[in-house]
């Protein structure tokens, strides 16, 4: 189904642009606000149809022209062909209209988003798949390819292709070098790229972490042990690069999470360590670690000043991941205590404390649903803060239920996703005012923004 010269009213869902014909939403792939566009129906939901533009009558103001090579066939950096000052606006109302039209709360006060100074090669984290099956553009035939395999990202919707990268512009261009170079080796000597269906092949996957100061770890995810070929390249990128941390694992699962598997140092040492916030973390092959580091520093500023904490404070800080919001409370405050699900974080939390000096902080594995309760409170003490950063999801009912109960005097809501945490401040709204709320921009070029909320006992 077609329609023609659709204006586009406001950014969407997933960073679609939104429009309305009939009264019916429809949300435009790689729109922006003000465009006024010929479009053709892709999708339909209950609520929403999704739509593809065939043509643009008038550009929106916002438009500028995409960078990247892969732009609209990736899935990445879907807001390339909006310009950064307008993605900053967008992101700020969009943050807002959630506590307001989701959460139904008053904000007593509303800080501006605060923005990134580098909108590109800001990651410090990569992940690369290897395909023997490469997505084709419509321009290529497959007759006419020396070879399917690729190394790069997942086409949209598609877990069986996947999209050969050349340039990526999330991390330091060095990534892209070291990329390169491992596919081109594993052509070159005839390495067999992984079948997403079959579960054949040997290469797998490539993870890279970089760091500020300029460390870079490379991870290669092997999907069967031949020794030789797994020696043989190691060493060519040990040689090449000579990185920090050069580590590899044997996955010989059916899906590529890495959680339960175990690295293996082939050079270097087996971490590397990023400073935030004058702090010192250890990053290992698995540890989960904000990917923008510049900005999650600003992040942690802003959650840090809206807690306000004291020397006789005691912080809860929930779902801590790998401590670093714990820890660095911790310095002002005396006692900080973390809880996060996964056991591996928590053992990083413990180490991340022991690297600072830090003695005055306490980590417990377990699902907040189940752990945070009665029987937490009494071992760890009445929290004076409660710091909280859930995963998009939002928080279980259980523990926004505990946290009314707990009645702490403060709570800082940091959230990757604006909707949920809206869902949740609505539930705790009779016990707690908004007080402040900021944004912060920590992936550019996306829809994605998060979003910081205190909240007071009433």
């Amino acid at each position: 189904m077609h329609f023609e010269n659709v204006e586009l009213l406001a950014a969407g869902g997933e960073g679609h642009a939104l429009a309305k014909i009939e009264g019916k939403v429809i949300f435009v792939k790689y729109g922006a606000p003000g465009d006024v566009v010929d479009i053709r129906i892709v999708g339909r939901k209950k609520k929403f149809s999704l739509a593809k533009i065939t043509k643009i009558h008038k550009e929106s103001k916002y438009r500028v022209e995409p960078f990247c090579e892969h732009y609209g066939v990736c899935g990445g950096c879907k807001w390339q062909h909006i310009d950064y000052k307008s993605q900053q606006e967008l992101k700020d109302t969009w943050a807002q209209d959630c506590l307001q039209r989701i959460g139904k709360v008053e904000v007593e006060e509303i800080l501006p988003i605060i923005g990134a100074k580098e909108q590109q090669f800001y990651r410090n984290k990569m992940e690369y798949t290897f395909s023997n099956k490469r997505w084709l553009y419509d321009d290529e035939k497959l007759e006419d390819l020396e070879h399917t395999n690729a190394l790069g990202f997942h086409a949209p919707g598609r877990f069986d292709k996947v999209l050969a990268i050349k340039k990526c512009w999330l991390q330091d261009d060095k990534g892209n070098e070291i990329r390169n170079f491992v596919f081109q080796f594993c052509i070159e000597n005839g390495y067999t790229f992984y079948d997403l269906n079959d579960h054949t092949g040997l290469m797998r996957n490539l993870m890279l972490r970089s760091t500020k100061g300029g460390d870079w770890m490379v991870n290669v995810i092997f999907a069967k042990n031949e020794e030789e070929n797994i020696q043989k390249l190691m060493a060519a990128v040990r040689e090449k690069f000579e990185p920090k941390a050069l580590n590899y694992c044997i996955n010989e699962k059916l899906n590529d999470s890495t959680f339960d598997q175990v690295f293996i140092t082939y050079s270097g040492t087996f971490n590397i360590q990023e400073e935030l916030c004058g702090l010192t973390f250890n990053i290992s092959p698995k540890s989960f670690f904000q990917t923008n580091p510049v900005q999650a520093e600003k992040l942690y500023e802003v959650a840090i000043e809206f807690a306000g904490i004291e020397d006789t404070d005691v912080v809860y800080d929930l779902y801590c991941g790998t401590g670093t919001i714990t820890c660095v409370a911790a310095k002002q405050a005396k006692k900080a205590v973390g809880v996060e699900i996964v056991e591996e974080a928590i053992e990083a939390a413990i180490e991340n404390a022991k690297i600072n000096g830090i003695s005055n902080t306490e980590f417990l594995a377990g699902d907040l649903k189940d752990v945070f309760n009665e029987k937490f409170y009494t071992e760890h003490g009445k929290p004076d803060i409660i710091i909280t950063d859930p995963p998009r999801s939002g928080m279980h009912p259980k523990v926004v239920d505990y946290l009314a109960y707990v009645e702490a005097s403060k709570i800082v809501y940091v959230s990757c996703n604006p909707s949920t945490q809206a869902r949740d401040l609505e539930m705790l709204d009779k016990k707690y005012k908004v007080v402040k709320s900021q944004a912060v921009d920590m992936f550019p070029q996306t829809h994605h923004a998060e979003n910081v909320v205190l909240l007071e006992l009433r």
